[in-house]
């Protein structure tokens, strides 16, 4: 069932026990803005979230504001319910980290973990074979990126608790999402056993564990839709968890129902008898003077109408395609101005009221 952007309401979230959410979705659908947005309001009742970046666009920094993140944790935002527009809670604000996972000092990390190879790990990178070994082995650059967000999953501290109440991965794009994700038939032809194989396997049981929830993010478009529904399909395939289904950039609807049906009628005059008497037509009271004042308006306005009635029939039948999916859906408003940092923690404050955090 979807929910609507300004649902008041307050409801428990639909992905209790999920520690790390991936989030993927068609190139331009905002799924970068909805992963950030998801980790402020997964943060927002005192919790400690990190946000993984594992494409090197450096688009979380962007979206907040700050300097390139480096090969580290760090933390880059406070966040209370205020802040989203949510009645206030108890307890202290919340806190987002950031990762920007970089596959180069990864695969050294990785190889010094478990080959402790030191200085001649560095080596290897002046040389060039870090790039030329993710190159030829893609598999073994997404088990690495994979593998550094389910280990912050899973990580605990010295007194036993999870370093981090949830984790929020910025996936790559809906077609490569599956094949992302399932690193173990990737490293499959690369290694049956020894420390990559060892990865990969300790990998896929944090993705296809409990919790693990993979989100998509769409447009009520053809295109995202299609794509948003043949991603679903192969998720399923594969024995991975789906998640949620975030709708991003709805706009609001400007007609009412009636209008809309309407719009296919000829309805010139009552347009043009409705601008006059809102005072389209000058000052003059004379009939043909006021006809003369808004004639010019009557076309650009009913093909507006037209464009319109479109859309809102288009997005109707993309909506009852989403809904076939049978899964949690969530509605995030178009903002008309762009997304600014106000716009993100709206954004998640919508997430929130829906109960997708």
């Amino acid at each position: 069932m979807a929910r609507t952007p300004g649902q008041a309401a307050r409801r428990d979230p639909d992905w209790e026990g999920v520690r790390l959410h991936v989030v993927s979705g068609k190139g331009g659908t905002g799924k970068t803005t909805l992963a950030a947005a998801l980790a402020l309001a997964l943060a927002a009742d005192g919790g400690r979230v990190l946000l993984v970046e594992v494409e090197g666009r450096q688009s979380i920094a962007e979206l907040f504001g700050i300097a390139a993140l480096p090969y580290e944790e760090r933390r880059i935002a406070s966040v209370a319910r205020p802040q989203l527009g949510l009645p206030a809670g108890e307890g202290a604000p919340g806190e987002v980290f950031a990762l920007a996972i970089d596959t180069e000092q990864a695969l050294l990390e990785y190889l010094e973990m478990f080959y402790k190879l030191g200085r001649a790990g560095k080596a290897l990178q002046k040389v060039g074979f870090v790039d030329f070994a993710t190159t030829i082995a893609p598999g073994v650059r997404d088990v690495l990126l994979t593998g550094k967000a389910c280990e912050a999953a899973r990580r605990k501290g010295p007194d036993g608790r999870r370093r981090y109440d949830a984790v929020v991965m910025d996936a790559p794009p809906t077609g490569r999402i599956t094949r992302f994700l399932n690193v173990n038939s990737e490293v499959a032809g690369l290694a049956r056993i020894g420390p990559i194989h060892t990865q990969a396997q300790a990998v896929m049981r944090v993705l296809k564990s409990p919790e693990t929830a993979v989100h998509l993010v769409t447009l009520l478009e053809e295109m995202p839709v299609q794509e948003t529904v043949d991603g679903i399909a192969e998720l399923r395939e594969a024995k991975l968890p789906v998640g949620g289904v975030m709708v991003n950039m709805v706009r609001p609807p400007v007609l009412d129902a009636a209008a809309v049906a309407a719009v296919d009628g000829d309805h010139r005059e009552e347009v043009a008898l409705a601008l006059g008497e809102a005072g389209l037509g000058g000052r003059s009271r004379k009939p043909e003077t006021v006809r003369a004042a808004v004639e010019p308006l009557l076309d650009p306005l009913l093909e507006q109408a037209r464009e319109h009635a479109e859309r809102v029939e288009l997005e109707r039948e993309q909506r009852a395609d989403l809904q076939q999916l049978r899964l949690p859906t969530y509605e995030l408003p178009l903002l008309g101005e762009g997304v600014d940092l106000g716009g993100l923690y709206r954004l998640a404050g919508e997430l929130k009221r829906q109960g997708a955090a």
